[in-house]
């Protein structure tokens, strides 16, 4: 079966349609254009390879899919058929990933296929979470409700997501800058300071400014090779952290390290505790609902914590006491956790807590801004002495011979 782009007019409106629908050939794609009322003005073959729609699925935005994802259950909310609903976002978004996608779902749905199979094809897209919800959201006929869950829990660990990058922005420039200012120094003012001694006969050069010299003289001999160990050690460092062990090191470096373990910590928290209201809310079981927040919270040590916990809740234990003294989980959320079981309202006591640290967040990246500063004041300092000390004490030196002599 193809897959085939059209455009099609409405002969009722003069509404213009653009879309896919899937046939055998382009004869049975056109009946089934017509059947939808429409009249075709151009039908296409559509290449489906990784040069065509598979190239798309890694370059839709995430405010873009949130946008998708609310103005579909606004519509569908307002008692649009989802075909219709599914149209006029695609009409509306400007995101042309997204218009492709967008119409490969209609097209999909066209054929007797649910909205949660349909997405369901672009994992990369629409993740986990969102194909659960969809489902639960189909089968209790809710599928509105559910979209809105889906995107009010988009825009949370979206809007985390961005808070915990901001925060590192500032100490990551900061370094950058330093850096280069090294560069500079090291490659090109320390080596004038060399060349000013080179006719002085007995003139001895500081200790500091011999260890700089012989650090740019390495540098400016063999540039080369630090560009290719730099190249080899990204290409390797790539690779590894995409390994278990890689992942399992660089994931405890972020719960544990001063001062980002406490942020990564309270985020994790945030992200699970929000990804299980949502699913909670949405009528998920639980066991598919630790299988869910495992994948979905992007840390590998969590993920074995709640995989432990689902074993245990099988077996017909609580989850809060499943959860309870396991390192990986602040002892907040067993806690709450409790609270919500005892008094069945264990949905309403996850969103605390996800609101609880998302305000935690908020509160440890305003900690490290008032501590990074004076900490990358105090090493840009050092630095900066060092260089300067460098520089300076030779000419101080000759200047001190001279005025002697």
């Amino acid at each position: 079966m193809l897959s085939y782009k059209y455009t099609a007019r409405n002969p009722k409106t003069g509404e213009k349609t653009k879309a896919f629908v899937q046939a055998d050939n382009i004869q049975n794609a056109a009946k089934l254009i017509r059947a939808q009322g429409l009249s075709p003005t151009n039908i296409e073959v559509q290449d489906d390879s990784s040069t065509g729609l598979l190239k798309y699925v890694n370059r839709v935005r995430t405010k873009d899919r949130i946008l998708f994802t609310r103005q579909l259950a606004t519509l569908i909310n307002a008692g649009l058929p989802l075909i219709q609903s599914l149209r006029s976002v695609m009409s509306q978004t400007t995101s042309k990933p997204l218009k492709v996608i967008c119409g490969r779902i209609i097209a999909d749905i066209e054929e007797g296929s649910t909205l949660s199979a349909a997405v369901g094809r672009f994992p990369n897209v629409f993740n986990e979470i969102f194909i659960s919800l969809v489902a639960a959201g189909e089968v209790s006929g809710t599928l509105d409700k559910s979209l809105e869950r889906v995107a009010d829990q988009q825009e949370k660990d979206a809007d985390i997501i961005s808070k915990v990058r901001g925060a590192m922005i500032y100490p990551a420039v900061v370094l950058g800058v330093m850096f280069v200012v090294m560069g500079f120094m090291i490659t090109t003012v320390l080596p004038q300071v060399g060349l000013l001694y080179e006719g002085i006969k007995g003139a001895q050069l500081p200790f500091v400014t011999v260890m700089l010299l012989a650090v740019s003289d390495f540098v400016i001999k063999f540039w080369w090779l630090l560009l290719l160990l730099a190249i080899a050690g990204g290409i390797f460092g790539s690779r590894w952290i995409q390994t278990l062990g890689g992942r399992r090191f660089l994931d405890k470096a972020k719960m544990r390290l001063w001062p980002f373990g406490p942020l990564f910590m309270k985020m994790y928290m945030a992200r699970f505790a929000r990804t299980a209201a949502t699913l909670v809310a949405s009528g998920v079981p639980l066991l598919q609902v630790m299988e869910i927040t495992a994948r979905s919270v992007n840390n590998v040590h969590i993920a074995d914590s709640l995989k432990r916990a689902s074993q245990q809740v099988k077996g017909g234990k609580a989850l809060s006491d499943s959860l309870s003294n396991d390192p990986n989980f602040l002892e907040l959320v067993p806690n709450m956790i409790r609270i919500g079981e005892q008094s069945g309202s264990l949905e309403a006591m996850l969103d605390k807590v996800a609101s609880y640290y998302e305000k935690e967040v908020d509160n440890q990246i305003k900690t490290i801004s008032t501590i990074i500063e004076p900490v990358m004041m105090i090493v840009l300092g050092i630095v900066a002495m060092i260089i300067v000390a460098a520089v300076l004490l030779p000419i101080y030196s000759l200047a001190n011979k001279g005025f002697g002599s």
